[in-house]
């Protein structure tokens, strides 16, 4: 039986808009934390998606699965994806960039 489990993940790139005091506090906090700004949004999210309580009852429900995708993700060309190698998983699987 191997030591280590290797997950690979999936990452993507999404743009999104922050104010400047949170785009600046989440640097601030990367920094604190000695981690990158997708670290710190990506493990913000996470914490707040498993910690709220209604939010994991809506998930259970048939409407979680029709909304309507509002993210915007950038697309890589697709020589570029087919040319990126697969990461295993670090700690923090990096989904969200979080650049001003």
């Amino acid at each position: 039986m191997p030591l280590l489990e290797v997950t690979q993940t999936r990452h993507i790139s999404a743009s999104i808009r922050l104010t400047d005091t949170t785009a600046l506090q989440v640097d601030q906090y990367a920094a604190f934390i000695h981690a990158s700004a997708d670290d710190v949004v990506e493990q913000a999210l996470a914490y707040v998606f498993s910690k709220d309580r209604d939010f994991q009852e809506f998930l259970r429900t048939p409407e979680a699965q029709r909304i309507t995708p509002t993210l915007r993700i950038r697309r890589a060309p697709a020589s570029e994806a087919a040319e990126a190698p697969s990461k295993p998983a670090s700690k923090a699987a990096v989904a969200v960039g979080a650049k001003a």
